[in-house]
């Protein structure tokens, strides 16, 4: 589970540097889930997600910008739900809220199935154009 696949690549190395820290995440709290430590991981996890949403999605949406991609508001608008949905996981953890480790393990599993292989794969090919590899 949450193993880094060719298909997910956008074919940007940064970038797909980037994805692969997302997908060590989910396994990090797959792993911590399948020892029963799930509940001590999330809290760590969403720290570093917290983080992550902000260093990648401004650099995502920096080059998209440098490059007049045309989609731009609307990938930052999913940017922007993404990190929403984020801090707002982390807030119900910091409220002491039960079943966070399933409900954050279902958040990355879609964050990676669809805004990666979907949203970041419709932009690879206009940034691919424009020299950005």
């Amino acid at each position: 589970m949450f193993e880094w696949k060719q298909e997910y690549s956008v074919g940007i190395g940064i970038i797909d540097g980037q994805h692969q820290n997302l997908f060590a995440m989910a396994r990090d709290l797959y792993a911590a889930m399948s020892t029963g430590q799930g509940k001590l991981a999330v809290g760590r996890i969403l720290d570093r997600l917290v983080h992550y949403t902000g260093v990648h999605f401004a650099y995502e949406e920096r080059l998209m910008q440098q490059h007049s991609y045309p989609n731009l508001a609307q990938h930052k608008a999913e940017h922007d739900a993404l990190t929403k949905k984020v801090l707002a996981l982390q807030a119900d953890h910091a409220a002491g809220k039960v079943a966070m480790t399933i409900q954050l393990l279902q958040f990355l599993k879609d964050w990676l199935e669809h805004h990666i292989k979907e949203s970041d794969h419709a932009y690879s090919p206009y940034l691919k154009a424009k020299a950005v590899v």
